[in-house]
């Protein structure tokens, strides 16, 4: 659906404001689908995040900066969100020898097959991008990379 139905505004500054909406906008509704996805689990989005993170460092650990650095939300609350996972017995943590201010995090067997469980359901988390096309995808992370810059 146009942005502008779905948020009931027919009027934009200029095309860069409904860009800047539009992004803001879809980027909510993937999170909020993602959530969806994975809140059986008992992880939220961030959790699962930094579990990936450190599925892709396993079997060497990953320090807290590391996580910080890798993590799709900058805006986490790296420490907290680790121990969670630790609580919940997805990883472990451990003061590093080499720099006692630092702490390293290593995911747990059960933090492994907890992702290998979530990744049966990447078809249907990518189900909900059907309406994009592989060369659109393609042409998408383009002009958001570009965006960047």
């Amino acid at each position: 659906m146009e942005i502008g139905k779905e948020i009931k505004q027919s009027k934009f500054k200029n095309e860069h404001q409904k860009m800047l909406i539009n992004i803001l906008f879809t980027s909510g509704w993937l999170s909020a689908k993602h959530a969806c996805h994975i809140k059986p689990y008992g992880i939220s989005t961030q959790q699962f995040n930094i579990l990936r993170i450190l599925r892709g460092q396993h079997p060497k650990p990953a320090t807290v900066n590391l996580l910080i650095d890798r993590m799709l939300d900058k805006n986490s609350n790296a420490s907290r969100l680790v121990e969670k996972l630790r609580v919940k017995k997805l990883v472990d943590r451990a003061v590093c020898p080499d720099d006692r201010r630092a702490v390293n995090v290593v995911i747990t067997q059960k933090g492994l097959d907890l992702l290998e469980e979530l990744d049966k359901l990447d078809g249907e988390i990518l189900k909900e991008l059907k309406n994009i096309s592989e060369k659109e995808a393609t042409t998408l992370n383009q002009l958001l990379d570009k965006l960047r810059g």
